[in-house]
């Protein structure tokens, strides 16, 4: 029985209703565990995909921005050699340029909203992985499913969280930190 159709059923389900209906829980949590590590892949997936255009599109818009360059270069030497017609012509393809590179920021900033939205849903999509991993724990101890989300802490399950993403390591020191200071410890 599948649970999820979309990631975002997955984002937004209600675990413990979602086990409280199961006739077997454990065995629900095992599958709804595999479908949540099938959803994180994909999102993973979407998410080197999405970097890798915002990268290619931004290293277009540096050629382009090259290109402009050059053709005002072109069209300030062809001026100085009293070449009117090719200065012309000069200006005309760093106009034609300038316009490809303005369609391009909007590509590029669409590419950006694209990364940072999958990035998010990535990460929510983790964060819901390591709740049912969790709560297998808790459910495999005989807890209740329910006790698992206010009372257990167990580890999160390896690769729920890439170990690659310095900035969100960061963040979190840098919030620890904070509470520290706060609490002056």
């Amino acid at each position: 029985m599948s649970y999820f159709s979309r990631l975002t059923d997955i984002v937004t389900c209600n675990l413990s209703s979602i086990l409280a209906e199961a006739e077997d829980p454990s065995a629900a949590l095992e599958e709804i565990i595999k479908e949540m590590q099938v959803g994180v892949e994909s999102a993973q997936r979407s998410v080197k995909t999405a970097a890798a255009n915002e990268v290619r599109i931004a290293e277009e818009l540096e050629d382009l921005s090259n290109q402009s360059k050059y053709w005002q270069d072109m069209a300030r030497q062809h001026v100085q050699e009293q070449r009117e017609d090719k200065a012309r012509l000069a200006l005309m393809r760093r106009s034609e340029v300038n316009d490809l590179i303005a369609g391009i920021k909007q590509q590029h900033a669409s590419a950006q909203s694209t990364l940072s939205h999958l990035t998010t849903t990535l990460h929510a999509l983790e964060a819901r992985l390591a709740d049912a991993t969790r709560r297998r724990t808790s459910v495999s101890r005989g807890n209740d499913a329910e006790e698992s989300v206010t009372g257990s802490t167990g580890s999160l399950h390896a690769g729920a969280f890439d170990a690659s993403d310095d900035e969100r390591d960061q963040q979190i020191e840098d919030e620890l930190a904070a509470l520290k200071r706060e609490l002056g410890s």
